[in-house]
């Protein structure tokens, strides 16, 4: 019988060496020109729960540099020293099995702060290497559940990166989608069970020259941006100058940057500790659904996505009631890519016609308002006609009487 769990971390990743050989990633700050692909990070590092970002864009554009340096500006999270799923030692609802018997035996789990660890998956990545594999041979002999942890184990309360997404396998996405949605991962072999928390992060990037991406992936991928290729000669040059730095000193690149690193993770810091704070108006909802029936998109998932984007935007930039530009920014990244359209139609709408889409939502709303007020107002005025009426009804009948 099977009494005891162990979990032990992957052959690739014994093979790994220690985070002092790790390259330093280019500073998060010092990317030019993708101000709204840094932008979708940044908001969904403030609200996990917004779902994610996909980035889309050609070869070169600074995708994958991105996603790597975000870890930089994030603020540090504390973790169980000891355990391998970065477990929250101050919330049981973060803890693995073991961490929360310990904490309800009143064990003192020792906590210390660590970086948010960004975790990648290869395309090429296997099933077992995904989530990990269950030791059958151990638990049979020995009456343990021998688990070598997977990717997914890397990533609990963290990021999960997957560059080229449109090409991952399958199967593969089945498994990231269910722990994503879930928060879980389970590991079953020959009748035996095993789970561990997986609450992260999803980041992609695709090219879309390589082939779309599924539609199960694309739904759950909350926001979708763009990364272009950068056309403004000063700041081109200015992409070459960085890049030559960096390569020749990543140190001191680095320490270039670090005053700025400090102010955007102080002021992600602040927005988490606010966005409880931030309050969307009522009219915002309905216009939010009129948007979405106006351009035709699936399902109540993307509404619900723009008004936690919009309130995320919100509070990083110190608002406490949600604006018509946050709302119109959150419209943006979420619906983009969800509207139906034929294979010959452009993939997305510009700026002026999300506005052109919100002053119609705005002007459709404006009038159902005028309505409501009007049938109230002509209720009120028959109710008090009929109130003359009576009272008249009634003195008449007096002086009969």
């Amino acid at each position: 019988m099977v009494t005891k769990t162990e979990t032990t971390e992957a052959p690739e990743k014994k093979a790994k060496s220690g985070e002092g050989l790790q390259r330093i990633p280019f500073p998060f700050v010092a990317i030019i020109g993708q101000e709204r692909m840094k932008l979708a990070l940044i908001l969904n590092a403030i609200n996990p729960q917004i779902g994610g970002v996909l980035i889309r864009g050609e070869r070169g554009t600074g995708k994958t540099i991105a996603v790597r340096g975000l870890a930089d500006v994030l603020p540090l999270i504390k973790a169980v020293s000891d355990c391998r799923f970065h477990c929250n030692p101050d919330d049981p609802s973060e803890m693995c099995v073991t961490c929360r018997e310990r904490f309800e035996k009143g064990e003192d789990l020792h906590g210390e702060q660590r970086k948010v660890h960004i975790a990648e998956l290869p395309i090429g990545a296997t099933e077992d290497r995904a989530i990990g594999t269950l030791n059958i041979e151990k638990a049979i002999k020995e009456g343990i559940k021998a688990l070598d942890l997977g990717i997914l184990a890397d990533a609990n309360r963290g990021i999960l990166y997957v560059d080229n997404i449109n090409l991952l396998d399958d199967h593969v996405v089945d498994i990231l989608l269910d722990s994503a949605a879930m928060g879980v991962n389970v590991v079953e072999r020959e009748g035996i069970s095993v789970s561990h928390p997986a609450k992260f992060i999803l980041f992609g990037t695709m090219n879309p020259e390589e082939g779309e991406l599924r539609p199960q992936l694309h739904d759950r991928l909350a926001l979708q941006v763009a990364a272009f290729t950068v056309n403004d000669l000063k700041s081109r040059v200015q992409i070459v100058k960085y890049a030559e730095e960096y390569e020749n000193n990543p140190e001191a690149f680095r320490k270039k940057f670090e005053k700025e690193t400090k102010e955007l993770t102080a002021k992600i810091e602040a927005a988490r500790k606010f966005l409880p704070s931030v309050e969307i108006p009522a009219d915002f909802l309905r216009i939010i659904a009129r948007i979405s029936t106006e351009l035709d998109v699936d399902g109540h998932r993307p509404d619900i996505i723009v008004v936690r984007t919009a309130m995320t935007h919100a509070a990083f930039e110190g608002r406490k009631m949600v604006t018509e530009d946050d709302l119109r920014l959150a419209a943006e990244l979420t619906l983009n890519f969800r509207m139906r359209r034929t294979p010959f139609e452009e993939a997305t709408l510009g700026t002026s016609k999300f506005q052109q889409v919100l002053d119609h939502a705005k002007q459709m709303e404006e009038q159902a308002k005028q309505r409501k007020e009007k049938l109230a107002a002509t209720r009120l005025e028959a109710a008090k006609k009929k109130v003359v009426t009576s009272a008249a009804t009634s003195k008449t009948k007096s002086k009969e009487a």
